[in-house]
């Protein structure tokens, strides 16, 4: 009997160094890592110790013995991996990371963000150095996309927040919530009070479709949707028109499918979720019945991975719909779908297509349609959106790449709702260098750069804001690690300036600025009192929603 990594598979790596016969691949020091859609436990090779159980964040990992009917063909595809890539093993003892000299005294270290990228950097601090660490964040609550951006649906996914509150109970860690950086304190301040600032604020705005009518009333981002289902602040009182049949998502990727699955899973089954109250009551107000994912590229080429496009084959009361005309490959496609080289996962993707494709269909079901090789050139309607226009798209290679070129062939969906989910990109941080062209700060393997190319004292970043928005939540650990160890080299060879203020100054300081401040004490209220009106109603928490109230809840 072996160990089998499923769906929920975050990516952080947490089970890698805890194996001891070394069966996890791709580890973060192979190539792969960087590109892998998850990890993958090799069958020959386990011994059912269960050690990487206990060191996975997102309970993703279950005996082979144990797996559920939609979890079943995981067994086959962590077993394909290995036939794709044998494993081999050294058994080279770990190198432990480095730790500040004790001699040096406190590390002080302001982390602005309190997403992923800023929780796996603050719980590296505290691990590796004597450290005091000032965890910020604009809003009352922590957590970032893990709150905010984890469909409801997906509870596993969110348990990682349980590893960063055990990691957060010492007092060396003290959260700054509710205070935004540029406002209540700049960043001058922040490095007057620190010998290190880490800016880990992610990549705020998505990305514009850049076609007529996109602004139309009905035409969103799927960004503001999914902080509106979640509950976030900023959104909360929008509005999203659910009167009609069609809703079209541009984009499909995994936060497509994710807002796939709210617009057309049985609200009842949301309702046992953490979803905003706003948005349940929404959804069961909903005349969707169809989706419709558009893609401009192919089904090899899809964003999804293969383990969220599996899932949605188990969805109750929903018909996954594919044409199968849109699965006829270019010849480039073809033969790398036939090389004896492809990666499991792009095989599985296609063989999942054909199988949608060629899967029964219940009229009473709604429906989630994809559509490959297809790209918007319009959104349309008499002052909101009705329809959508696209064009045909063609596969070609353009210098070493498979690129989708517009045909002469067009066609139009009428829809009520038409979301965007094409990418995101981060925004300029207040006196940070920032490189317009990617969206991101420049940096080198986490220290902020000049435009001369030298680093900025004391200056770091981590998460998309640093590699630009790739990966998911796991992905951050491997990344802040990089960004810690360059911080920690820092500040042993006597690169940062010492602070010339200490954590009480900024106590005082904050509470002059931002009396309403949420520290340990504050979120730890917010959260027994949203987990306890959700144990009222059956739910893992129900959200405050504003402000406001969040403020209301941490005050008792």
């Amino acid at each position: 009997m072996a160990y089998v990594i499923t769906q929920r598979c975050c990516n952080d790596a947490s089970c890698v160094p805890e194996c001891p016969v070394d069966c996890i691949r791709p580890t973060p020091e192979q190539r792969e890592f960087a590109t892998t859609e998850q990890l993958y436990i090799d069958p020959d090779t386990c011994i059912d110790c269960g050690a990487c159980v206990d060191a996975c964040p997102v309970d993703a990992i279950f005996s082979e013995d144990d797996l559920l009917a939609s979890l079943g063909r995981f067994r086959d595809i962590n077993a394909a991996y290995f036939q794709r890539h044998p494993l081999e093993t050294n058994f080279d003892p770990l190198v432990a990371p480095s730790r500040a000299p004790k001699e040096l005294g406190t590390l002080r270290v302001a982390v602005i963000g309190a997403g992923p990228a800023a929780c796996y950097a603050a719980e590296e601090l505290l691990r590796r150095a004597d450290v005091e660490v000032e965890l910020f964040d604009r809003l009352p609550t922590p957590y970032g996309l893990v709150r905010a951006g984890v469909a409801p649906d997906h509870p596993g996914t969110k348990a990682v927040a349980n590893l960063f509150e055990s990691a957060f109970r010492r007092e060396a860690l003290q959260y700054r919530l509710n205070v935004e950086v540029g406002k209540h304190i700049s960043h001058a301040e922040l490095l007057e009070h620190h010998h290190a600032v880490v800016y880990a604020v992610g990549a705020a705005t998505d990305r514009k479709l850049g076609v007529p009518g996109e602004d139309l009333p009905g035409s969103y981002s799927a960004t503001e949707f999914v902080a509106w289902y979640n509950g976030h602040p900023d959104y909360a009182d929008r509005e999203f028109d659910l009167s009609g049949e069609r809703a079209v998502i541009v984009g499909n990727g995994n936060v497509a499918l994710d807002v796939a699955r709210v617009l057309t899973v049985s609200p009842d089954e949301l309702a046992k979720t953490d979803i905003a109250d706003h948005a349940l009551d929404a959804l069961r107000r909903s005349n969707i019945q169809e989706v419709v994912v558009l893609g401009r590229r192919g089904p090899l080429q899809a964003a999804y991975t293969s383990s969220e496009f599996l899932a949605l084959g188990y969805l109750k009361g929903v018909d996954i719909i594919v044409d199968p005309e849109d699965l006829v490959l270019d010849a480039a496609s073809q033969a790398e779908l036939d090389s004896p080289d492809v990666e499991p996962s792009l095989q599985l993707k296609y063989t999942l297509a054909q199988e949608y494709a060629n899967g029964s269909r219940n009229p009473a079901n709604k429906r989630i349609v994809f559509r490959y090789l297809v790209s918007p050139t319009a959104v349309t309607g008499d002052g909101k959106a009705e329809a959508v226009t696209y064009v045909h798209n063609e596969l070609v290679e353009e210098n070493g790449r498979t690129i989708a070129r517009a045909s002469e062939r067009t066609g139009v969906l009428d829809a009520s709702l038409v979301l965007r989910s094409i990418g995101y990109r981060g925004e300029p941080v207040a006196d940070v260098p920032f490189d317009e062209a990617n969206g991101t700060i420049p940096n080198a393997q986490g220290r902020v750069l000049h435009p001369d190319g030298e680093p900025v004292q004391g200056v770091y970043v981590s998460g998309w804001i640093k590699r630009g928005p790739r990966g998911v939540i796991g992905s951050n650990r491997v990344d802040s690690q990089e960004t810690v160890d360059k911080l920690i080299e820092d500040f042993t060879q006597g690169k940062l300036a010492a602070p010339q203020r200490n954590r009480a100054d900024l106590d005082a300081l904050l509470a002059e600025r931002q009396p309403d401040q949420v520290g340990r004490d504050g979120w730890k209220a917010i959260d027994q009192a949203e987990k306890t009106a959700g144990k009222a109603a059956g739910r893992p928490r129900v959200k405050f929603t504003s402000v406001e109230n969040l403020l209301k809840a941490a005050k008792g």
